[in-house]
């Protein structure tokens, strides 16, 4: 009889590194991270990399349990049948369970010329590669930010902070999840910072050159060093691996996080999908999904059943430079109210959430099970979604007839 539980967790970020720790809990459970980059990435910081105000990684030794082996690789491969897990250095790791946790990046832009000539901002690589084209343009250069969310928003503001002469081109609406008076507020911010703001039905990109960007309304931008943030993407690892996925690649789960094809694969974060509903792309999710994910598989090694999906928000927190920042409050159901709060001290707010990430997963690491924010009740409208969904979704019989 095996003595041990083997559980991989594949990917090394905010889900997969809270998964990790947690399931050290138990000393007959062997956890192996399996990531490709020997650093811990925080994400939420890769603006201030592009700014040159942070470095945007951490130590693993400062978020990741003494328990957890890390092993710097990439998975090629999952083999649910054969319960392991091939790697590119040509390795294979088994296990009892597999964490399925291998975040999100950079969409592909759909847009003629946006993949050749517009620097991506959704992982650390395309950071490294856009701050050198940066230092390489000079300070008079036009800078264009294409989308207009958190990331958008936030990289815009940190450009002009320095002196840079910024446009942000929305494409629609400028931070479609803020409130509207959230949304005066950063809009009367980015103004005062000297940034270009273009929204409304009328700006969104149709192209891209080495020295423009194109709008739908026909006007053409004059663009030295053109920006992507438009939406995310998440790794096919799951398609190529013959898993169900959702039509964005996203595992397919059911309420506990487990996927609809096998009990012993479990996914959280942003490449998760649980009943095809998936929460919002963000550390806000990904952390309290990660501990979910590491409940799951500890319930079954118990022979208990595990817990569903109870997912709360709490707000969404966009820095604008190092001074300025709004943290904009929601409902339990992830829907922005009026209330915000802006300038220095939302500025703060926004550092203390950063700081406040590493620190959930040290001390998860320092003290595996005392994470429990994943427990406080989400709101009513996923439940009210899943009913619908639930009703709409044809029975066997039905199928049949």
């Amino acid at each position: 009889m095996n003595e041990h539980t083997d559980v991989v967790v594949i990917g090394g970020g905010y889900a997969g590194v809270m998964a990790a720790n947690r399931l050290t809990q138990r000393d007959d459970v062997r956890v192996t991270l399996i990531n490709p980059r020997p650093d811990f990435v925080h994400r939420v910081r890769l603006h201030q990399l592009v700014g040159g105000t942070d470095a945007a990684v951490v130590a693993y030794q400062e978020v990741l349990g003494d328990g957890v082996r890390l092993l710097t690789d990439t998975v090629t491969r999952i083999d649910a049948a054969g319960r392991g897990v091939e790697l590119a250095s040509g390795a294979t790791v088994g296990y009892d369970y597999l964490i399925y946790a291998v975040g999100s990046g950079s969409a592909d832009p759909g847009v003629p010329g946006a993949a050749e000539f517009a620097h991506p901002l959704g992982t650390f690589e395309e950071a490294e590669r856009l701050r050198p084209a940066l230092d390489a343009a000079p300070a008079t250069a036009v800078v264009t930010v294409v989308g207009a969310g958190p990331t958008g928003i936030e990289t815009a503001a940190e450009l002009a902070e320095q002196g840079r002469s910024v446009t942000l081109v929305c494409g629609g609406v400028l931070g479609p999840y803020l409130h509207p008076r959230g949304r005066r507020s950063v809009a009367k911010r980015l103004a005062g910072l000297g940034v270009t703001v273009l929204d409304g039905p009328d700006t969104k990109v149709t192209a891209v050159t080495s020295e423009a960007v194109r709008l739908g309304g026909g006007r053409v931008l004059p663009s030295d060093v053109t920006i992507w943030t438009v939406g995310f993407g998440v790794p096919d690892l799951a398609l190529r691996s013959g898993l169900s996925t959702d039509a964005l690649g996203r595992l397919l789960t059911d309420e506990t996080l487990t996927s609809v094809d096998d009990a012993r694969i479990i996914a959280a974060g942003d490449s998760a999908a649980p009943s095809d509903l998936p929460l919002r792309m963000s550390c806000q999710a990904a952390i309290p999904m990660g501990a979910r994910a590491a409940d799951t598989v500890l319930s079954r090694i118990a022979g208990e059943q595990p817990e569903t999906l109870n997912q709360s928000f709490a707000a969404q927190c966009i820095s604008l430079g190092r001074a300025d920042g709004i943290f904009q409050f929601a409902n339990r159901s992830d829907v922005a109210v009026w209330f915000s709060i802006d300038g220095r001290l939302g500025a703060k707010m926004k550092e203390t959430v950063c700081k406040g990430i590493i620190k959930h997963l040290a001390d998860e690491a320092d003290k595996p099970g005392g994470y429990r924010l994943h427990r406080m009740g989400g709101g009513s409208t996923r439940r009210q979604l899943l009913e619908t969904k639930q009703n709409q979704t044809p029975t066997p019989a039905e199928l049949a007839a």
